[in-house]
């Protein structure tokens, strides 16, 4: 059994799995709900998912989309409108039959997703190609029966983005869903600090009902990817399912093309795994709900000074737009150093008398160099020089991440041009490997390795020819394939 640290927590070295399950309780970001496969997201934890979408929702807004709301309840009929859609979902329904106190005429499904209802609403709302496009986004809550259910990775409800939108043909849609594909790879980089492997979902793994779908795949500490973000191209089926129609401008009666994409609380669950370490959380600076915290060091009238500057440098760094706090609790520094290490705090500074009367704050970051003891190696930096170089302090640190991130992620993957190859690959992390397209192909090397097809790759290297990794049929895709083992 491994051995905890002194907050209770299982190093990340020693069993990855323990580590996330009591690093989610002890950094307060969510705990269990009374229902099974559900969580409550605390404060902390929501902080981070109010960070996120606020800046998600931002790039959105810059696309040119607005937000909607929709119903959480659907009637059973509109999902069995789309075969594929509904065949997709069955197994994680929720239904509810009785409402008032009375059998329902029609069981009602509790939203899995929304294309079935905005399908249903866009039908009314489009008649013409003047209505053209729509691009709406909602931020909601969904359910999916989760028979393995893990805080923010796999609950049964949890909190999520869902775009959708119709256009007129379709080089508008796949421009729209690649548009937004590119919005998450961005988005993963530059704010939660993590380089993801994109590229196409396979047939076998699409979204139920969709023609193609996007995907961008985060490699966790264990080498497992982790699915962060989708975007699918939906054609025609929902539309033809819903009737949604449209007059175009040769007055002919079209049905329109649609789009959907999706970034959920999972999102938070990759932050957590892909930057965690032995000591706890490691959070990107722009989904730190602190930034900075700032520590005085000494006891009675000693530590009213060092108190006052504390929280005279915090305004200021929040005038700077800087997260800052000051932790003025009746406790040790020893531990408050420890708690703001385990809820991964980007920068610590302490401040003393002696510091005070010489004009500095001592600085240590939560990922650095440390001393032989395992401690940050802290920074001496002058009051003035400490809050003006704050905020690109942070944008280095973020910077150090996404490296970190990238080599860990590099050191991980190969191209497998035979099966030795390719096994030993997926047991680390991602193999990129000829395939040939076929479901039951990727059944059997599911079966044999764990591992599945995450994506067609089109990033620079992996073009390619040739035979497939597991059978002997020609590779179609032109491209080769991510396989890993995954969340």
């Amino acid at each position: 059994m491994a051995k905890k640290n002194q907050l209770g927590v299982t190093p990340l070295s020693e069993d990855v799995s323990a580590w996330y399950n009591e690093l989610v309780f002890k950094a307060e970001l969510a705990d269990r709900g009374p229902a099974k496969g559900t969580m409550v997201i605390r404060p902390y934890g929501y902080r981070i998912w109010e960070l996120l979408q606020s800046q998600l929702d931002q790039r959105f807004k810059d696309t040119g989309h607005v937000n909607a709301s929709f119903p959480l309840l659907i009637p059973m009929s509109y999902l069995q409108r789309e075969a594929d859609h509904v065949e997709g979902f069955a197994p994680e329904l929720a239904v509810v039959t009785h409402g008032g106190g009375k059998e329902l005429d029609e069981p009602l499904v509790v939203r899995p997703t929304s294309e079935t209802v905005i399908g249903e609403m866009y039908s009314r709302w489009i008649s013409s190609y003047r209505d053209l496009p729509v691009l709406i986004n909602a931020w909601n809550n969904v359910v999916r029966w989760e028979l393995r259910p893990r805080i923010f990775l796999r609950t049964t409800e949890f909190l999520w983005q869902e775009g959708h939108t119709a256009h007129a043909d379709e080089d508008e849609a796949m421009e729209e869903t690649l548009r937004m594909f590119d919005v998450y790879v961005e988005f993963a980089l530059n704010v939660a600090a993590i380089p993801m492997v994109k590229g196409e979902k396979t047939p076998g793994e699409r979204f139920a009902g969709a023609v193609r779908t996007f995907t961008i795949e985060g490699m966790m500490q264990d080498g497992k990817a982790l699915q962060s973000g989708t975007s699918h191209y939906l054609g025609q089926n929902f539309a033809k399912a819903f009737d949604i129609t449209f007059q175009d401008e040769n007055n002919e009666l079209q049905h329109v093309h649609t789009t959907s994409w999706g970034m959920s609380t999972r999102m938070i669950g990759a932050v957590i795994l892909a930057h965690g370490d032995d000591a706890g959380l490691v959070l990107p600076p722009r989904l730190a709900p602190i930034q900075i915290v700032i520590v005085p060091i000494g006891r009675g009238e000693q530590a009213e000074a060092p108190l006052a500057k504390c929280r005279e440098l915090a305004a200021q760094l929040e005038g700077l737009g800087v997260r800052a706090h000051v932790d003025d609790r009746d406790a040790s520094p020893g531990f408050k150093f420890n708690d703001w290490e385990l809820k991964g705090v980007p920068l610590r500074v302490e401040l003393g008398p002696r510091d005070l009367e010489a004009g500095h704050v001592l600085v240590a970051q939560r990922v650095g160099e440390r001393d032989d003891k395992g401690r940050p190696v802290k920074e001496t930096v002058e009051f003035e020089e400490f809050v003006t170089g704050a905020p690109e302090r942070l944008d280095a640190y973020h910077d150090q991440l996404v490296a970190r991130a990238t080599a860990f992620r590099d050191e991980r993957s190969g191209v497998a041009d035979d099966w030795d190859t390719f096994a030993e690959l997926v047991g680390r992390g991602f193999a990129y490997a000829l395939h040939c397209g076929e479901p039951s192909c990727e059944d059997d090397i599911k079966a044999e390795t764990s591992a599945t097809p995450r994506c067609i790759s089109t990033e620079d290297g992996f073009a390619g020819e040739g035979t497939c990794i597991r059978c002997d049929r020609p590779s179609v895709y032109g491209h080769r394939v991510a396989f890993a083992r995954a969340y």
